[in-house]
């Protein structure tokens, strides 16, 4: 590629030699760029071109069986997963589109020839081309071309959620060169992410959604070009995929030993413990245990006594994922930063750990926790040269210098009194005073008054002792539970004050990075932006990480980005793991050891062994 690049840019002077065929000058520009299988973010695919499968697999892992998982607390009313209305059902855009290319779960960041057998890179990212497979076709047997690849693309950004008009900002335009050829060229060039980005587009049927009213909440089985079709849609019970006997891209190298389940499944329930004792009676095959104390003590009942269930855990290779109680910066009442730093002193992870979680959980401090792209200590000069353009902006909005004086971690109180005595000094000087037990603000005379809005009543119990504790403090305070659909409306509107939110991150964060805290998302419906920030300095560091050109500059602009939300206090982080916690019953294979950066799933299979022994226990 070296060579060829440093040949591409040798040709303004060799076109001034009479020795130069014609022929070669006429030659279109992707005419001079290799044609690879694979792309990768910052290193060389590890893959050769004509690999015969993942090496994680089992290439002759055998077809047939179910597994059956659940979704809880929640429901469903389409099956339309991109656009801004309705609930989509889980999984359909995982089983029923494939993407152009695919990602290998033992690399970071690779991807690997899917619905385009070939793709050519622009050596200064100005334009990607890939050329799609002739044999692939959608689930009713249309064939998928680059028009779909066109339509597709115009689609999501003009109808679909807002979430795409930003993560493929830098974009200028998408053109079918032929049936089988498409080019997406960049306004921005800077992205080293941005080529993987589009490569990972799910492709719609453009003879299927034209006609249609492609923005309306449908449960129709609309086809796709993925292993599975929609077979069972239960509207908020039940939703089933089934796979395709004759799926185009079943001998593609990168499904060889994938896709191994007839029939994938999920059943909804409200309630996690009705589903807990579900999965007790076999009527679910597998789920993720978030919960501390089930998997501590839980596990005492005869199907497990009897061998019949395993738990594997598995430890988690990317950041820990930030998950919080995060403030609506559009209400007046959390613009003060030290009412929010105030707020996030009540929350007692000590006590919880102990007394609830079975000390199974660390306390989370970093947006990039458990990485190299969490800030630590003071600010390095590296760091300061991204955040120095903003101070006066970041002294604004902070309240102090803290951002460019004090280390992280933030030196907080264990002890809950003292945090308590700390919360109220912060709440006094932000202009509150505590009247008949009652927290009100001097001038205004109006009492601190919160609320914390939740669909799923798991988290109760993490809830109810911070807002005791904020009671503590004079402030009115209140939970309030609700179905998905209304809460989903509420968040879409900014219409609550505290909600929990997650922020998960991979090694290589980037563009998804402008939905989670820009401007721009703050004002956009169902942006993942819960806690409504817009500031020019993150704005500006957000710019940075989807432009960093090496390892080096990504780990710089994603510490300055930490600093700058750590020490504005927009959220309560909560706690993790550093692992998933998995149970299944005992009917399946699968590759050990799993892959280094995903558990894939997707390699599965249903040994008859097992489920057979299963079956006569039963």
């Amino acid at each position: 590629m070296l060579a060829l690049t440093a040949w591409a840019l040798a040709l303004p002077a060799l076109a001034q030699s009479e020795h130069v065929p014609q022929a070669l000058l006429d030659e279109p520009e992707s005419a001079m760029v290799e044609t690879t299988h694979a792309l990768s973010l910052y290193d060389s695919p590890e893959l050769d071109d004509g690999f015969a499968y993942f090496p994680h697999v089992n290439p002759q892992a055998p077809k047939g069986g179910s597994i059956v998982h659940t979704s809880v607390g929640s429901s469903f009313d389409s099956t339309n997963p991109f656009i801004i209305r309705g609930t989509p059902a889980t999984g359909v855009s995982s089983y029923v589109y494939d993407t152009l290319m695919a990602s290998n779960p033992n690399e970071p960041f690779s991807l690997y020839g899917l619905l385009a057998e070939g793709v050519r890179l622009d050596p200064e990212r100005e334009w990607i081309e890939f050329d799609l497979r002739p044999e692939a076709r959608f689930q009713d047997n249309e064939p998928v071309t680059a028009y779909d690849v066109v339509f597709t693309f115009n689609l999501l950004r003009e109808e679909g959620n807002p979430f795409f008009a930003s993560y493929y900002a830098g974009v200028s335009n998408v053109i079918a060169q032929s049936e089988h050829q498409v080019r997406f060229e960049f306004s921005d060039t800077t992205s080293r992410e941005l080529p993987l980005i589009v490569a990972q587009l799910p492709i719609l049927p453009r003879h299927y959604w034209e006609p249609r009213d492609f923005t309306s909440p449908t449960l129709a089985a609309h086809p796709g070009s993925g292993p599975y079709r929609i077979g069972e849609v239960d509207p908020g019970r039940r939703i089933v995929f089934e796979r395709d006997e004759n799926y185009w891209g079943k001998d593609l190298p990168v499904n060889i030993g994938r896709y191994n389940f007839d029939r994938i499944v999920y059943d909804y329930y409200r309630d996690r413990d009705i589903a807990w004792e579900a999965f007790k009676a076999g009527l679910i095959d597998f789920r993720e245990d978030a919960r501390a104390a089930t998997w501590a003590i839980g596990y005492d009942f005869p199907a497990y006594n009897d061998g019949l269930i395993k738990r594997i855990t598995v430890p988690d290779v990317n950041p820990a994922m930030m998950q919080a109680f995060v403030f609506n910066l559009k209400k007046e009442k959390f613009q003060d930063p030290r009412v929010r730093e105030a707020l996030s002193l009540t929350f007692d992870f000590p006590w919880l750990n102990t007394n609830i979680f079975y000390n199974a959980y660390q306390r989370t401090e970093s947006y990039f926790q458990d990485s190299e792209m969490a800030a630590t200590g003071l600010p390095s000069q590296a760091e300061l040269a991204l955040l120095e353009p903003h101070r006066e902006e970041l002294l604004a909005s902070h309240g102090s210098d803290r951002l460019f004086t004090e280390p992280l971690p933030i030196d907080e109180p264990t002890a809950l009194r003292e945090r308590l005595r700390r919360a109220l000094t912060l709440l006094r000087e932000a202009g509150y005073e505590v009247e008949d037990g009652e927290l009100i603000h001097r001038e205004t005379g109006r009492p601190l008054r919160l609320e914390v809005l939740m669909y799923d009543a798991a988290l109760e119990r993490v809830v109810q002792p911070m807002l005791r504790n904020m009671a503590r403090l004079g402030i009115e305070t209140s939970m309030r539970i609700v179905d998905i659909n209304q809460y989903l409306n509420r968040v879409r509107n900014y219409d609550y004050d505290i909600v929990i939110s997650h922020y998960p991150q991979s090694n290589n964060p980037g563009n998804e990075q402008r939905d989670y805290w820009t401007s721009a998302a703050a004002e956009a419906p169902q942006s993942r932006n819960r806690m409504a920030l817009a500031h020019p300095a993150v704005d500006d560091l957000v710019d940075h990480i989807i432009s960093a050109s090496d390892r080096e500059e990504l780990d710089t602009a994603t510490r300055a980005l930490d600093r700058v939300l750590r020490w504005g206090f927009y959220a309560i982080p909560h706690y993790y793991s550093g692992e998933t916690r998995i149970a299944v019953w005992d009917k399946f294979g699968y590759p050990e050891p799993f892959p280094a950066y995903a558990m894939d799933l997707d390699a599965w299979w249903v040994d008859r062994e097992r489920e057979a022994r299963l079956e006569r226990h039963r």
